[in-house]
């Protein structure tokens, strides 16, 4: 741990190289901050030990406290080496949804933008004086606007709008009264209809997974199910990924995240016809993994079905807000009535950081150019699929085998 004292922001910074040495008052602090499950402990934890150990990654946790004792703030941050560059990035930030600090629920009301900006610098100086901490690029990405219902102090920065954007569902009242507030009668006739051509196949049951064995089925079970939609769309195996199917299999099965990890699945007879991975966390469940069956189910939709059951189970929970957490996708904005800003922050510290940096800069208007415009979208769609049309093949998958639903 290193430690330096910021007088113009009044504010104690002190860095620490490993998350074990700061657990207690990590989960301390979390239960009363505003921060998003991929700033729990468990979570990150998780990813450091499945995914980090593939990977040269130095976490370097930022804790700023005020003068009282009490935390101000806590950044989970890392510095990851590749081609002899140090880029400092959030701790799990490729596989996060949402990247952001862990602020003290009054953090907007006792710390001023510029307050934070001097702080923001100090913290910064205090891991390049540190040989373990020193970075040569920044690059900071989907970082939400909001954190709780606190503005995120991140976005005093020069930020550009992430690719992509982040959508969620406020919920009130009952399952029924949202679902005919949301879908049109003819719609929702269509829906008991599909529901009733699923039951020909057998039992329709919404599970949600409690043991350690179900849990594991249902989530190899998901994995199979994405890896053909991958395969079909062109996609990289996100499981193929160094550690990832290690860190959903981990997280899911954890004893220590049983109260925020939700797997579910929708059991039709003797098929998995959809599984998901979700969090629950704070006032608001966070759909993260969702798949269904690419076989004769996927004509009536279970994947949609699966969505109303999770939808419902959120209100039956009491829960705010359904979050849809990052993408653009059709059927989130078709529930959804909400939008969250995603900003992105890069920034060259040495001149060996300045290609990476500037590669950075560069890409990420193009990337978002594309996804934001349908044309654009649809032609990279296309060349996708037909690219991975061998992958297709050696996996048996019909060209017309995963229709959304």
């Amino acid at each position: 741990m290193s430690e330096r004292s910021d007088a113009l922001a009044n504010l104690q910074v002190s860095l620490h190289a490993r998350l074990d040495d700061i657990e207690a008052q990590w989960r301390r602090f979390e239960r009363r901050a505003d921060c998003t499950p991929f700033q729990t402990f468990d979570w990150l934890d998780t990813w450091q030990r499945n995914i980090a150990k593939h990977s040269a990654v130095q976490p370097v946790i930022v804790v700023a406290t005020f003068a009282d004792g009490t935390i101000a703030c806590m950044l989970p941050l890392a510095i990851e080496r590749k081609h002899g560059v140090r880029r400092l990035c959030w701790l799990g930030q490729d596989l996060n949804d949402y990247n952001a600090p862990l602020l003290v629920r009054d953090f907007s009301q006792r710390v001023l933008p510029e307050t934070f900006l001097a702080a923001w610098d100090e913290m910064r100086a205090c891991m390049q004086n540190s040989p373990m901490f020193r970075y040569d690029w920044i690059e900071l990405e989907k970082m939400p606007q909001l954190v709780g219902s606190q503005s995120n102090p991140f976005f005093n920065l020069a930020l550009a709008t992430n690719p992509s954007g982040a959508h969620f569902a406020r919920l009130s009242g009952d399952w029924q009264k949202f679902y005919a507030a949301k879908r049109s009668s003819a719609t929702r006739r269509r829906d008991r209809a599909k529901r009733k051509r699923l039951a020909e196949y057998g039992e329709v049951d919404f599970v949600t997974c409690r043991d350690f064995d179900d849990t594991r089925a249902a989530l190899e079970a998901l994995m199979a199910q994405k890896r053909q939609l991958f395969a079909s769309k062109g996609i990289p195996d996100m499981f193929a990924r160094p550690g990832w199917r290690e860190f959903f299999l981990d997280i899911a099965t954890n004893p220590a995240a049983r109260d925020m990890v939700h797997v579910s699945r929708v059991q039709i007879g003797a098929i998995c016809a959809a599984a998901n991975l979700g969090l629950v966390f704070g006032d608001g469940y966070f759909h993260l993994l969702a798949s269904h069956d690419h076989g004769p189910l996927a004509h009536y939709g279970p994947g949609a079905l699966h969505l109303r059951e999770l939808i419902a189970y959120a209100i039956g929970l009491g829960l705010k807000r359904f979050d849809f957490t990052i993408g653009d996708e059709p059927y989130k904005l078709e529930w959804s009535d909400t939008h969250i800003r995603l900003g992105d922050y890069a920034t060259a510290a040495t001149w060996r950081g300045w290609p990476a940096c500037a590669y950075s800069l560069v890409r990420r208007p193009i990337k978002r150019f594309i996804k934001q415009t349908p044309w654009a979208w649809r032609a990279v769609c296309r060349i996708r699929a037909h690219l991975g049309a061998p992958s297709r093949a050696a996996l048996g998958v019909a060209s017309d085998a995963a229709p959304s639903g």
